[in-house]
């Protein structure tokens, strides 16, 4: 845990440097420093909800093509 924290004010102090660095406003520095985080936040709640999707679907895939071979069959389909 004290390793995520301190990761974590790096990241707020880079942010914070970067944001100042860029604009010379410690004000807008600050909103970009909160901000940020927070459309991260977001962000990463439709992006991990995308990933579980994506992985069912890889699991359904897997697991036809798996049920395919164990049938004898060929996973090409041949014209009839």
């Amino acid at each position: 845990m004290a390793k995520s924290a301190a990761f974590g004010a790096l990241h707020v102090v880079i942010a914070f440097s970067i944001g100042y660095a860029l604009t010379g406003s410690f004000a807008i520095a600050g909103a970009i420093t909160l901000i940020e985080p927070l459309a991260n936040t977001v962000a990463h709640y439709f992006f991990d909800g995308w990933w579980t999707r994506r992985e069912a679907r890889l699991a359904l895939a897997r697991n036809a093509a798996t049920e395919v071979l164990a049938a004898g069959k060929s996973p090409i389909a041949t014209p009839a």
